[in-house]
């Protein structure tokens, strides 16, 4: 087994549980960021696994164009709202003019953010599962 995507897998799972931390103290634009970067890693880590180096990206779409370019049926990742987190993922971390990334964003946000991720990572866990 090569222990690099599975570094990927748990800096994931890492990111996600900083996301649910952040989330239960109010911090619900960094919540927003872990989210995103939860799903990223997890998808990359996917990559990695199936032999292929994950582009250098933080657009979710095109991570999923290099898994079904793999071969993998990505329908249901694909029904996930993955372009809110891929949006997210600059303007949960940099000021929009004058106003910060914590103004932007709110409970609602991160729990949507929160339980994209938290799809994304149960559905490359099944995918990773080895076919028989």
């Amino acid at each position: 087994m090569n222990a690099r995507p599975q570094a990927w897998f748990h800096q994931a799972s890492d990111d996600l549980a900083v996301a649910r931390l952040t989330r239960e103290n109010g911090f619900f634009a960094q919540a927003c960021y872990h989210s995103s970067q939860a799903a990223e890693k997890a998808l990359k880590g996917l990559l990695l696994e199936l032999g292929e180096e994950p582009p250098r990206t933080h657009v979710l779409s095109q991570l999923l164009d290099a898994l079904s370019h793999q071969g993998l049926n990505v329908d249901l990742l694909k029904a996930l709202p993955l372009n809110n987190l891929s949006r997210i993922s600059a303007t949960s971390r940099y000021p929009l003019d004058a106003t910060p990334p914590s103004e932007l964003f709110d409970q609602g946000d991160a729990d949507q953010a929160i339980a994209t991720a938290t799809s994304v990572l149960e559905l490359v866990q099944e995918l990773d599962q080895p076919r028989s």
